[in-house]
């Protein structure tokens, strides 16, 4: 097959190859998934970059967790049924040295959700991590229908996936962006308010909208907004955090405390085994019925992954950033 593999950590054109390699075969409870795209998260370029000094964990390393395509083989005992089957792959490269920047894949079972027909391959292979993420920081601590839930960052990938799950789910949504020209990027069928963080005052701005404070606080930046949740969080709400600037980050702790506010923080490599079924079934769900959209911004083929590894980690602009397997 062909793939793209790293053998050692560094920079993008220098460590990442594109070559053949042999077809992966399905153990028991696997299934073989043929790739039409991969899905490039930050996660899989930091994981090549040696980020926070993490080393290789297998010699060699077949990157990306996250794909669309079709299920040609499977393992001892898993249905054959599944044979054809158009799935959306998550985790693929997750404590796994193959994931999916290779025309096949091999997964557990459950880590290929059945993909309805009439949605895209596109959508399919921006699902895994960002949206795992997502439904856990709305999800884990519970139900939110009728919760004020407040998502910052909501232009970006998690963020916008978890504004529309909240909002499918049946919360009232305020979402936040970095500027005030990013304000009209904001789907205003989703997000009830949306607040530029470059205003004078964001945190009355947002309390005007919720007087009583919101109930769940979906946070990419800790380190940046703590005093700002602080100042909009009601009584017993929980700042779900999935990333921060700083490495030590400092947080109001008593007028946390005292507000009984719950900080939760959200690895998705290590999520229970449970909730990331139960995210695969709900964001499948939720597609299904239009409720979740993905914008794509940049496609490569795999020749040129090392472009598509800078792009993201440069940034990535909005949408999402995917690679394209020849068929």
């Amino acid at each position: 097959m062909l793939a793209s593999w790293y053998d050692d950590q560094g920079p993008a054109a220098d460590v990442l190859h594109v070559g053949e390699l042999p077809d992966p075969v399905p153990g028991p409870g696997e299934v073989r998934v043929r790739v039409t795209v991969s899905g490039v998260n930050p996660g899989d370029t930091k994981k090549r970059r040696g980020w926070l000094g993490s080393s290789m964990p297998f010699p060699r390393v077949i990157p990306h967790s996250d794909a669309a395509g079709v299920i040609d083989a499977v393992g001892a005992g898993v249905d054959v049924h599944r044979v054809g089957q158009r799935v959306w792959v998550y985790g693929a490269q997750s404590y796994r040295p193959s994931g999916t920047a290779a025309q096949y894949t091999v997964v557990p079972d459950h880590q290929a959700a059945p993909l309805p027909g009439h949605l895209s391959d596109e959508l399919g292979a921006s699902l895994g991590i960002p949206g795992i993420t997502a439904h856990r920081t709305v999800f884990a601590d519970g139900p939110v229908e009728g919760q004020l839930v407040l998502v910052h960052g909501v232009l970006g990938g998690v963020g916008s996936l978890a504004a529309q799950l909240a909002h499918w789910a049946g919360a009232t949504v305020i979402a936040t962006v970095r500027r005030t020209a990013d304000l009209d990027h904001v789907d205003p069928a989703v997000v009830s308010h949306a607040v530029a963080l470059d205003t004078g005052d964001p945190a009355t701005v947002i309390r005007s909208y919720a007087p009583r404070g919101v109930d769940r606080i979906i946070e990419v930046a800790l380190s940046d907004n703590a005093d700002l949740d602080n100042a909009v969080a009601a009584q017993g709400a929980v700042i779900a955090a999935y990333a921060t600037r700083a490495d030590r980050t400092e947080i109001p702790f008593w007028p946390l405390l005292f507000n009984n506010v719950t900080l939760r923080l959200l690895g998705s490599d290590d999520f229970p085994a449970e909730a990331k079924r139960q995210a695969a079934r709900d964001l499948t769900s939720a597609a299904a019925v239009g409720a979740l959209t993905v914008p794509v911004g940049n496609r490569y083929p795999l020749d040129d992954i090392a472009k598509a590894h800078d792009h993201v980690d440069a940034g990535g602009g909005h949408g999402r950033t995917l690679v394209t397997l020849p068929q």
